[in-house]
This record gives C-alpha cells, structure tokens and sequence, in this order.
C-alpha cells in the first residue's frame, strides 16, 4: 500500500510538473498578445495611439542651401556651376495632432495638418540671411523658351539665378515673373496633408498603420503604371510588432510621391533600447538598366539620357508639372554626372543617407532621419537671353533637408518601465514555470521508474 502510494505521488508530481511547463509555455504568445492586443494597435488607451495621434518626441526640419558661387560666369560663359553649402536652418515641425480622427470598421481616417516654427538656436543665422540659389520661375513649366518668355524676363530684370532670404525661399514670395506668390514649400503652415486611411490593426495586427488611401485613393495617378502607383506599408512611423529583419519594411511618403522600402543594416542600443537599424538600399533611385522596377519613375529620356541616370526621381507629374526633381543629398548614390555638372558636392552615406531606427517588439520607430534634396532643371535655349550659354540639360541642387527626431531620455525609461517591464516579468515567470516545471517532472518521473523497477524486477513499466 505505502508503495503504492509513492508511486501514485510520485505520479502526480510528473504530472503537476509538466503542467507547469505547459502553463510556462502558454505564456509565451499570451505575452506576444499583451504586445499585440494592448500596445499595438490604434485605439484608445494604447501606446500606439498615444504615439500614432502625436509625436511625442520634437521632430525637426534641418534645410542646408547650395549657394551659388559665380552666377555671372554661368550666364555669361557657360561656367561650370560652383556651389557652396549653407546651413543649417531649423524648423520644429510635426507638433500639431491629427485632426479629423474618426474610427470605422478597423480602419481610421486623419488629417496631418502641416506647420513649422524656426529655431534660431538650432541655425547657422537668422531666416534673413541670403542665399543665391537658381530662379525658381525661370525653371518652371510656366515659362517656356519662348519670345514671350524672353520678354518676361527682360522685363522684370530677371536671370537665371537670384538672390532670396531663407525666410522667402522656403515659404515664399511674390514672384514677378510668374505674378503669383511661390516658394520651395508654398503654402506650407496651415495646410494639410492627407486625408489617410489607415489600419488600426485590430482585426490582423499584421496590418497596423497600413495606408489604405491617401487622398481617398487606394493608389497613386502620379505615374503610368500600375506598380509605381501603388501606395505600399505604413507612413514610417511604425509597423507591424514582432519586426522580422530577414524582411523589408514599406513605407509610403507624400514628400516623394511614392512609396519605398528599407532593410535592415545593423542592431543598435538606444538609451537602453534594442533597435534595427533600417536604411534605404542604393537601388531606391537606380537607373532602370539596373533596377527595372524603375522603369516606370523614368518621365523625361531626353533630360535622364534614355533613362540611365540614377539617384534622381522626377516628381514633376505630382507637382503641377515642376520640372522638381528628388534626390538624396549631394546626390548620394546618383551618376557621376550629376556631381560634375555642379561642383561643390560632397556625397556621404554617414551624414546623407535616410535611416529608421525600429524597436523590434512593438515596431515603433524610435529614431530616423529623413534626407530628401529638392532639385530643379533647366536647359539650353537659343531663344532666351540667360540660357543661350546652357550647354545641357542640369538637374540644379537648390536645398536638401533632414526631418529627424529620438527618443529622449525621460520617453525612453517611460517606454521601457510601462512596456518591457511587464514583457520582462511576463518572461520570467515563463522561464521560471518551464524550468520548474520540466525539473519537477524529471524528477518525478525517474523517481517513479526507479520505484516501479525495484518493486517490478525485470519489467520497466
């Protein structure tokens, strides 16, 4: 009888200890739920909202100008352009919360309203300060190579390149070409971007913070075809919890009219925080000859040499046709045609290039730097006075910026007291039940065999 109920208890503490170790492994997507179910999706009361409705850390627009060293000599003599970098100037941007936030069906639709301060503390010198950049309203697809083109610059003492504040060139001013007001960014504050359609991600986490629509569209019509209209991921905010980083991540951005993706490069420690270190491949701008994908941003052969050039897009067709070209900074990654037909570039992958920083559990970016150069052409006229010396077509670099923000201290240990620290418990108890449990098993259960075998000679069970 005492034999038998040793075995028995013995039985019964195998039995507890692998339940354990079930309980322990239980645990684990109940921790991945805690992720998905409470801190990932956008609703109420969850991390993602409060993030995705206002950006907690300060974001701002650095912008650095090509100013143009000899203006007279590239009118005059068909002087190869020499630039110099100005900046940076420094505007606080993206403070405003999304507006117009309405929740149907898993899905909610905002507006970003657009706005920027300047922060003087954080520039070179004040808005005021001059740059001579190239004549916007010479450029543009309003003034062709035309007498009447010719006149209008003659009349207005015009030329090729111009003289304007920060303030002016950013924001804008009254052009008296073209007799309306104009601007790199014009209008800029009190505008918005938007309307977004996005997914709250509460019926496929999968699918948070994808863009459904943008503009109450569910592609783009900036491009002739059916691949480069799609609006691809999230705005780059955040993505999906559980980052894979065997995979690329998909963002769309307005600033460039399409979408992009990014892969993973490196690991990286954030004030305590594992993070991905995610960037742009070359390839993103490559010429179609090596990315075909491409094929489709290729708008003008005659302007990018039958479609070879790379490390520019032509967004013209999103910017009331513009001849408005996106690059990356210093043309980082372009043909070596573009630096030589403007000195003065100095292309850096370290200072030029644009990264996210992702935590990989939650899939919010904690950190990023977006780095855009805004470009326009113009060409060789036989009609118009400052072009007659123009030997080619030139993508002219006017001013590149970078939109970056991080995770300041105080965020960072809130981030990892409300979210890691329920993640690292939850953990613990895991660890501890599989391990407790797998060890009261064992134990049990070779206790029970040996007390089966000496009552039981010649049998194991």
């Amino acid at each position: 009888m005492g034999c038998c109920n040793r075995r028995c208890g013995l039985l019964a503490g195998a039995v507890f200890g692998a339940l354990l170790a079930v309980l322990g492994g239980i645990l684990i997507p109940a921790g991945n739920s805690i992720i998905e179910g409470t801190e990932a999706v956008i609703e109420n009361g969850t991390t993602a909202y409060d993030n995705w409705v206002s950006t907690g850390a300060a974001v701002y627009r650095q912008f650095w100008f090509f100013d143009v060293t000899n203006p007279v000599e590239i009118v005059e003599n068909g002087a190869t352009p020499v630039v110099v970098q100005r900046g940076p100037y420094t505007y606080k941007t993206r403070y405003l919360p999304k507006e117009n936030v309405t929740f149907t069906n898993f899905t909610v639709t905002f507006l970003l309203p657009l706005g920027a301060i300047f922060e003087p503390s954080m520039s070179v010198g004040p808005e005021e300060d001059h740059i001579t950049v190239l004549n916007l309203a010479v450029a543009v697809s309003e003034c062709q190579p035309t007498d009447q083109c010719s006149g209008l610059i003659k009349s207005t003492n015009s030329s090729l390149f111009q003289r304007r504040s920060v303030k002016e060139l950013l924001w804008g001013y009254y052009d008296p070409m073209l007799k309306v007001t104009t601007g790199l960014f014009s209008p800029y504050n009190g505008t918005y971007d938007g309307p977004y359609t996005v997914s709250t991600g509460e019926d496929d986490i999968a699918n948070v913070g994808k863009i459904l629509s943008w503009r109450g569209e569910e592609s783009l019509t900036f491009w002739d075809d059916k691949y480069c209209n799609m609006i691809n991921g999230t705005d780059a905010s955040s993505f999906a919890p559980f980052v894979d980083k065997r995979k690329p991540l998909y963002f769309f951005s307005s600033d460039i009219c399409r979408s992009v993706s990014a892969s993973y490069e490196d690991s990286l420690d954030l004030k305590g925080i594992k993070v991905y270190r995610y960037t742009l491949q070359p390839n993103t701008l490559a010429a179609p000859n090596v990315n075909p994908d491409n094929q489709c941003y290729c708008r003008d052969p005659k302007v990018t040499k039958n479609c070879t050039m790379a490390g520019v897009l032509d967004i013209s067709s999103c910017q009331g046709n513009k001849p408005i070209y996106i690059s990356l900074p210093h043309f980082l990654y372009g043909s070596p045609s573009l630096r030589e037909s403007v000195l003065g570039l100095s292309p850096s992958p370290e200072h030029h290039d644009t990264f996210m920083d992702v935590e990989p559990i939650t899939g919010f970016t904690l950190r990023f730097a977006k780095r855009i150069q805004v470009n326009m052409m113009y060409g060789p006229s036989k009609v118009i006075t400052v072009l007659k010396q123009v030997k080619d077509y030139t993508i002219f670099p006017i001013v590149w910026l970078n939109e970056t923000a991080a995770l300041d201290h105080e965020t960072a240990d809130m981030f990892k007291e409300e979210l890691f620290s329920r993640v690292e418990t939850l953990e613990v108890l895991q660890l501890s039940l599989l391990g407790i449990g797998v060890s009261i098993f064992v134990l049990c259960f070779t206790m029970y065999c040996v007390v089966r075998c000496r009552h039981s000679p010649g049998k194991f069970v």
